[in-house]
């Protein structure tokens, strides 16, 4: 792991100087939303003001990364601070193993109320012990009370949506007209996925008014100085290439954080961080010690400008046993520096299908595979999703998309070993056995138990 020293930010005071108060901190989380898909990100076609006034306001990531592109296991790795296959919750639909905590208690013991409101996808409850503000994440009467209900005892909120997931049905589809949109390149361009993103679009831009909601209660309750306010994307939305596996589409996150006083206004970093490491950050920014035990460590000193590095690798783990339409077994591992990608199909053999293939409710992966037949980037692309190599190797500056694999050229062979053994040693140090792992993946899971 790296980890660098950098002059600090001009304008900023370090935590030393800082007055010793403990911040407020809402976090406010997207459900299947692609990292790109925001203004501040890059993509401009999809209408997000309120996240890219945040990102005016703080610090935006572009190197930040979930380990896991499905609901379960990404939620539970960022409470805990531990990667998925080491707390039990790899599989979606899981739970983390009996006795684990959470940022729920690391918090609590430092005097916080932490709460959440909006969806929860973790277990067992002992481990999550959230004060249940709503089910609902758009409960602005439930969140307002909660933000105002003391403010003598520092808070932690969770707003977590369920938007974009789909069925993409909030907000106004009729504000983006398909024919006009940019289909990215990892997506055949057929009229079912342009009407397909004009939707997921339309909800993305209905989360981002769940965001300024937010942003606006912090402010009106005159604790806007003192709240640490964070939005993140999760995993990628659900398109081929995205969800449900290690590509960058699907692990790379959006990350925005914005502390007054803090955090340097309009600032971007490209330190390398996982969501794991965003617990052990919120206890250090509430003045709490190292906690022995996690995978993650405290990237505080990028927010306040004291570093520019992080970790020098990103993991992913991908479980496809036990997701809805899965393949019976279909293990998929990466490491990824900040240039390159290596992809490890530890069942290649096998055929990749979940329940965006097998029940194709939106219809644009028969349009693909209609497309397909005459079309030979269509048939690159459907062939490549359900049938991959035992290896896969990327350049990430060159190809973002990931759709050039350069496992089969020799120059690359070295560096591919090196990240492999790397890997490898990681799998180990997290009780990763691979096939193994991928087939007890139901023994983690309530409702097959």
């Amino acid at each position: 792991m790296g980890f660098g020293a950098a002059a600090a930010v001009p304008g900023l005071r370090s935590l030393a100087q800082q007055p010793q108060t403990r911040p407020n901190i809402l976090i406010i989380m997207a459900d299947d939303q692609t990292w790109r898909d925001s203004g501040c990100y890059g993509n401009h076609e999809v209408n997000t003001p309120n996240i890219d006034r945040l990102a005016v306001e703080g610090m935006r990531f572009t190197h930040a990364f979930t380990a896991t592109a499905m609901c379960a296991p990404t939620r539970q790795q960022l409470y805990t601070g531990i990667f998925p296959v080491r707390n039990g919750a790899y599989p979606n639909h899981s739970v983390v193993y009996p006795g684990t905590k959470s940022v729920v208690h690391y918090l609590r013991d430092l005097g916080y109320r932490v709460g959440l409101a909006g969806k929860t996808h973790f277990g067992p409850r002992e481990s999550f012990p959230f004060e249940r503000i709503s089910g609902n994440s758009q409960n602005v009467k439930a969140i307002d009370a909660f933000i105002t209900r003391d403010k003598k005892q520092p808070f932690c909120l969770l707003v977590t949506s369920n938007s974009p997931h789909r069925p993409w049905e909030e907000g106004d589809a009729s504000a983006y007209d398909p024919d006009a949109l940019t289909v990215p390149a990892h997506l055949v361009d057929t009229p079912e996925t342009r009407s397909a993103l004009a939707r997921y679009y339309a909800e993305v831009t209905d989360f981002d008014r769940e965001v300024g909601e937010c942003m606006r209660l912090v402010r009106r309750s005159g604790q806007e100085d003192n709240t640490l306010f964070i939005y993140t994307s999760e995993q990628g939305a659900q398109f081929p290439h995205c969800k449900w596996t290690c590509y960058d589409l699907g692990l790379r996150t959006a990350f925005i954080a914005r502390w007054p006083g803090r955090i340097k206004p309009g600032s971007v970093t490209d330190a390398m961080v996982q969501y794991v490491d965003v617990t052990p950050t919120l206890v250090d920014a509430a003045g709490g010690r190292p906690i022995n035990g996690l995978d993650g460590r405290s990237f505080l000193p990028v927010l306040i400008g004291e570093s520019s590095t992080h970790n020098e690798v990103v993991y992913g783990v991908h479980t496809t046993r036990g997701i809805i339409a899965g393949s019976e077994c279909y293990p998929i591992r990466s490491i990824r520096t900040r240039t390159h990608k290596y992809v490890v199909n530890l069942n290649a053999d096998s055929t990749f299908h979940n329940i965006l293939i097998e029940r194709d409710a939106e219809n644009y992966w028969g349009s693909w595979v209609a497309k397909a037949k005459t079309d030979p980037h269509a048939a690159k692309l459907v062939s490549m999703y359900q049938h991959r190599p035992p290896e896969e190797f990327y350049d990430i500056v060159k190809d973002p998309y990931e759709l050039n694999n350069l496992a089969g050229d020799p120059q690359h062979r070295s560096m591919m070993d090196s990240l492999r053994k790397r890997l490898e040693m990681w799998m180990k140090e997290q009780g990763d056995m691979g096939v193994e792992t991928e087939m007890q993946a139901f023994s983690r899971q309530p409702r097959n138990r």
